[in-house]
């Protein structure tokens, strides 16, 4: 019997198989669950072909989280698929590589580093939100980080972007708490997604995090990462919420 045997999962925010978000959707499957992926826009289109590569070709709903009205029926697109929701993942982020990223921290532009802040922090909520209608007690909410207790180099805008998820995160395990609804993060190290490729000088991190990393770190491997996701949203964690597990091979608890 899986981890996640009988548990409802939405998956929000797959695009490639190298991506965090589709190795969670194939763990997840691996452990039981029954997975939906979400994507818009002209990336709907890719992840429909992908989807094909998972164990079990999962549904694929067309969800912006930035959109109202996507938001207003996404209970009842996933309502013609499955009767409920135990588990949430948010898989979502974006800053514009060419104003946000890359040593352009002082130059950003408001616009797009609302943009930023919209579709990688406050979507946690809207997503949750939406999806709240459908979670019972022991349900869980899942997203993904890079630790934005400190800066990196090249990432910018979208380390602020991931402290106000961070913050999010914390203030949604707050309130929904009493209903019974778990919100926890997980911090990964970097992983070579399309994400990562978009952030120019991102790749320079690798080489030092496998060095400083206790137990080493494969960029190209999501896998840990991925189970680490569909274990906070098994039962196994009743009693954890507001809480960031790092995922990075120890890198984080180093010192220089």
């Amino acid at each position: 019997m899986g981890l996640l045997e009988g548990k409802r999962i939405l998956v929000a925010g797959v695009t490639m198989d190298t991506s965090i978000g589709f190795a969670t959707a194939r763990v997840a499957q691996e452990q039981g669950a029954t997975v939906l992926i979400s994507n818009f826009g002209r990336a709907l289109s890719i992840t429909r072909r992908i989807a094909r590569r998972l164990p079990v070709e999962p549904p694929v709903l067309e969800l912006d989280v930035t959109d109202p009205d996507h938001l207003a029926g996404l209970a009842d697109s996933v309502r013609e698929h499955v009767d409920g929701l135990d588990g949430v993942v948010h898989s979502v982020a974006y800053g514009n590589p060419e104003t946000l990223l890359g040593g352009r921290f002082l130059d950003g532009p408001w616009d797009d580093v609302a943009q930023a802040v919209h579709v990688s922090a406050y979507s946690l909520k809207s997503l949750t939100m939406a999806c709240r209608p459908l979670m019972s007690p022991g349900a869980s909410v899942v997203g993904m980080t890079f630790d934005a207790t400190v800066s990196w180099p090249a990432y910018d805008w979208m380390g602020v972007a991931k402290a106000g998820l961070e913050s999010t995160s914390r203030y949604l395990a707050r309130y929904l708490g009493p209903e019974g609804i778990r919100v926890n993060l997980v911090s990964a190290g970097p992983l070579r997604t399309i994400a990562a490729k978009a952030i120019p000088g991102f790749e320079e991190l690798d080489e030092m995090w496998d060095q400083r990393s206790p137990l080493g770190w494969d960029p190209a491997d999501p896998d840990p990462t991925a189970r680490a996701v569909c274990a906070l949203l098994s039962d196994f964690f009743p009693a954890t919420t507001g809480e960031i597990v790092h995922v990075d091979g120890g890198f984080h608890a180093m010192g220089a």
